[in-house]
Formats: C-alpha cells, structure tokens, sequence
C-alpha cells in the first residue's frame, strides 16, 4: 500500500460484475489516491476478483468479512481501517455505479474548504428520475423525518461522502451504534450535533446498473425507528456527543 493521503472506500456484496469495472473508472480520473474493498464473503466470489484486483495494482487493499454483517458496520471497519493507516481523507462510495466516480474530483475540491462533503439527491429535480415511484417514495420520506425531527436540511441517508478525518478527532465515530442503514443517518446527525462544516452538493442518481438492491423493505422502518430516538435523544440531553477526556495515569 502506498502512503497516500487520500483513501476510497467501497463495500461490496455480490459485485463482481463491477468491482473490475469501478477500479478502472476511478483510476482514468488520474487521482494520487488508495482504494479498500470490503466484502462480506459474497456468494458470487466477488471477494476472489478482489483478491486479483489487489495482486495487481499496489494501491488496492481488501477486507474480507466471513457474513453479510450490516452496511453501518461495514463503513465502521472501513473508517477505523483509514484512521489506523493516517490516510487524511476518506471517501465512501457505492460499488454499484449509482455513485459516479465523475463526482469524485469534484468532493475532493470542495474538500479544500469544507470537513464533510456529501452528494445530494435532493437539490436536482432531475436526480431520482430514473428510479420507480415507490423507491422514491421511500428515499423522500426518509429525507423528511431528517429534515423535520433530526433539523438537519442535507440528504443524510446517501453513502457518497468525504470526511476529513485530519480535522475530525476518531473518536467522534464511536458514538455510532447503527450497524445497518440508519448508520447514514445517525453519523451525520453526530457530526452536525458536533458542529463541523458540512457542504452539500448535486447528484443524479441513475437507476442501478448491475446488482439488485441490497436494502430491505425492514431497513427502511428501522432507520425511521433510529431516526425517532436520535430526535428523542436530542430533547433530552442538550450535548449527547460528548468526548470524555481519558484520565491521565499516575506517576
């Protein structure tokens, strides 16, 4: 691996038709930057392509889970992984081209100025048109509890992000409990609780074009759930988010 400052992360569950595909994308951008898979042991051997992917290019590096162990916790493992390598920047990133690797100059610019970038689906009209009603339905009424419960006016439930980890201490993660997709949601309500500087930017999000979707009608009722007690939460303690001092030991 390469002492990059900047790393990609991408999760991946039954990818393989993509994973070659999304490497050369994100490579012809021309981008001084290290790339970390994560597979959950998926049953279409996307981990093995992984594993030649990684064998020959120096700056791809891969994770393997041995289960499906939740998207959350998979983002987790991959940001703690960017911390313990000192990368300074870190973006996330779907591997199933709904994320256009286009974008990626584009948040690492806004990066220059702002700690955390995330992609929008909501500031185009145009953004979700190629998606069925009922997905958009649901991608909509998940912006609007964030919206009116959580304050916060970003699409916060997108994996398409940029944080800047040399100016967001690690332990601002570990108040994160969601292991599934209300992990979106929560890590960027913490970070806005916390106050630093979110920039919001456009995305068209094209239909998926390989893959099936990974979320479940469930996940959407328990992101909704964990929205509500993050509301909860935040009427009755004024900082949930807290970062104790650890205690100097004696001499």
């Amino acid at each position: 691996m390469k002492s990059n400052k900047m790393l990609i992360f991408i999760p991946t569950y039954n990818e393989n038709e993509n994973v070659e595909k999304i490497y050369s994308k994100i490579t012809e951008l021309n981008l001084d930057i290290d790339i970390l898979f994560l597979d959950d042991n998926s049953p279409d051997g996307t981990g093995i392509f992984l594993d030649r992917l990684a064998e020959a290019h120096q700056n791809v590096n891969v994770i393997h889970r041995a289960k499906k162990s939740g998207v959350g916790s998979a983002h987790l493992t991959g940001i703690r992984w960017a911390y313990d390598h000192k990368y300074e920047k870190l973006i996330t990133m779907d591997c199933d081209f709904t994320h256009s690797p286009d974008n990626l100059p584009v948040f690492i610019d806004y990066a220059k100025n702002h700690e955390i970038v995330i992609g929008s689906r909501f500031m185009l009209k145009k953004s979700l048109n190629g998606w069925n009603p009922i997905r958009q339905f649901l991608t909509l009424s998940g912006h609007v509890f964030t919206k009116y419960l959580l304050k916060m006016p970003y699409d916060a439930s997108g994996a398409l992000r940029l944080y800047r980890l040399d100016k967001i201490p690690r332990e601002v993660f570990s108040f994160i409990k969601s292991s599934g997709y209300s992990f979106f949601p929560e890590s960027l309500h913490i970070l806005y609780m916390k106050k630093y500087d979110i920039k919001e930017i456009p995305i068209i999000l094209p239909p998926r074009s390989a893959g099936h979707s990974k979320m479940k009608l469930c996940d959407i009722f328990v992101g909704i759930y964990k929205i509500i007690i993050l509301f909860v939460k935040s009427l009755i303690f004024k900082n949930p988010y807290v970062i104790k001092k650890r205690k100097k030991m004696r001499k």
